[in-house]
């Protein structure tokens, strides 16, 4: 019986945390369509490749925003900022270029 209880709680949980990243992973997704346009403008984008358990995002610049010289400012002042007003949760931004 309380094998049976705690393995239903486990499962609970892990739903829970996994909705809870499926709809964090929605909000950055949306966060950075309304930027797409921008780089997509100059030959780039930007994907995610991974929000951690910490709430850490890891992303990778695509396209021309991959080897622009100016792609630390893009990171910085479009993206990063861009990320944080909307979804406030994740707590660090990590390029992976």
């Amino acid at each position: 019986m309380i094998n049976s209880v705690l393995s239903s709680y486990t499962l609970l949980v892990s739903l829970h945390q996994n909705l809870e990243m499926d709809a964090l992973y929605h909000k950055v997704e949306q966060a950075l369509d309304t930027i797409r346009p921008y780089l997509e403008a100059d030959g780039g984008n930007v994907e995610i490749i991974e929000i951690t358990p910490d709430k850490k995002l890891k992303i990778e610049l695509l396209g021309a925003c991959k080897s622009c010289n100016m792609s630390h400012m893009t990171m910085k002042s479009g993206i990063e900022e861009t990320v944080r007003r909307a979804v406030p949760e994740i707590i660090e931004i990590i390029s992976v270029n």
